[in-house]
């Protein structure tokens, strides 16, 4: 179990017999994730009580039984209509060759950055393959998760065995993707200060195709570039064509962006299409939830692709709107040596959600100093709880 302390270096008390109570399914996946972190058992009810399918989700409760076979000693329950969950949590443990199946409703990513929260506080190093969907839905794409989430997490401690690899490429609706993810464990988070987001100097990006014409990713390049070229020259888009044992269940094509700027601070965007059964028609979907847009042609794939990275890129900030509860996480849990400092843009209603939860589990409360100027960001500091991974051999 991990330990931690207060914003003033004091304990923090938390009382296993009193679990916190919330109501609706919103946000499910952060409670969870804080609640095991921080040892505070948690009861969540009235989770879609009048909806036609009432009760947990097919993901959702796949995420329960994720959280269950890396954790010993969790207590979970949910009644019978599934509309309330009890989860008092256990040690986490990790492990190496654990296998996960994830519905194709969502993204192995939304599994992925559940993960990521818990495998660093674990016992042992975590090693898992997870199989479903790697690009789709309204989840960042697996390619994202490599190219930008990790290197994020490197600041935090996070360098070496941090390694997810795509052997399978898996789009909606019948998934059948596969990744392998890697995480080590680390005794205590590192304090971070990011100010500076400083100017784009590259973007880089894949464009990826299975079950369809690798013509599709040659088209959606030309597409991308022929926005991002007109602010700046240094694009490159690789291009990744899945055949025969890569491929998943369903044809599928998409496009993963990433800019970095002069200071190395990563931003994202995806679009990604998935051929319907009828009339052949694709669907955008993009990280940040939005509306899906249709997209009948690989041309419309990359320029949805990239109007969304310049968006992101426009927003400031020094992390995209889809990393801000994440980097949020880290930051309440790093060591309370001295304060972590980040600029963010305006805040997702994710990160404003965590800003909410982090106060309730732990009693940290971040400062908020809006910048002056033209500049709509905001610099967001906190003393970490100093959350210690006191399970961890050192040995």
């Amino acid at each position: 179990m991990a330990s931690a302390r207060n914003g003033l270096g004091g304990p923090v008390t938390v009382s296993s017999s009193a679990p916190l109570r919330y109501k609706g399914s919103n946000f499910l996946r952060q409670r969870l994730c804080l609640a095991a972190v921080t040892g505070r058992p948690v009861v969540i009810s009235d989770i879609r009580p009048r909806d036609e399918e009432p009760g947990l989700r097919d993901y959702e409760a796949s995420f329960v039984r994720l959280l269950d076979k890396i954790c010993d000693g969790s207590q979970i329950s949910i009644d019978e209509t599934g509309t309330t969950l009890r989860f008092k949590p256990g040690q986490i443990m990790g492990g190496s060759g654990l296998v996960h199946s994830c519905p194709p409703s969502r993204g192995l990513a939304y599994f992925l950055e559940g993960l990521v929260q818990l495998a660093p506080l674990a016992k042992r190093p975590l090693s898992i393959r997870l199989k479903g969907v790697t690009n789709g839905g309204p989840d960042i794409t697996c390619d994202t998760f490599r190219t930008v989430t990790l290197p994020l997490l490197a600041r935090f401690g996070l360098s070496t065995d941090l390694v997810l690899k795509i052997q399978k490429r898996g789009a909606m609706p019948e998934g059948g993707g596969e990744v392998v993810f890697s995480c080590p464990t680390l005794k205590a988070i590192e304090p971070i200060e990011i100010l500076n987001e400083g100017k784009v100097k590259r973007v880089r990006g894949v464009a990826y195709t299975t079950r369809v014409s690798p013509q599709f990713a040659a088209r959606m390049v030309d597409a991308a570039r022929g926005v991002l070229n007109d602010f700046l020259p240094d694009v490159w888009i690789y291009t990744d064509h899945s055949k025969g044992a890569t491929c998943g269940n369903s044809p599928g094509y998409g496009l993963s962006l990433v800019s970095e700027t002069i200071t190395r601070n990563l931003k994202s965007a995806d679009a990604c299409a998935t051929i319907a059964e009828s009339g052949g028609a694709a669907s955008a979907k993009t990280a940040d939830g939005s509306s899906p847009k249709v997209l009948s042609t690989p041309e419309e794939v990359g320029e949805a692709a990239a109007h969304r990275l310049l968006a992101e890129i426009n927003l400031d900030g020094v992390v995209d709107t889809a990393h801000q509860a994440l980097v949020l996480f880290f930051l309440c849990l790093s060591d309370d040596i001295k304060p972590a400092r980040v600029r963010l843009s305006k805040l997702s209603p994710a990160a404003a959600q965590m800003l909410r939860h982090i106060r309730d589990f732990l009693g940290i409360t971040f400062q908020i100093r809006e910048d002056q100027g033209d500049r709509e960001t905001v610099v967001l500091s906190c003393l970490g709880g100093g959350i210690a991974n006191t399970a961890r051999r050192t040995f």
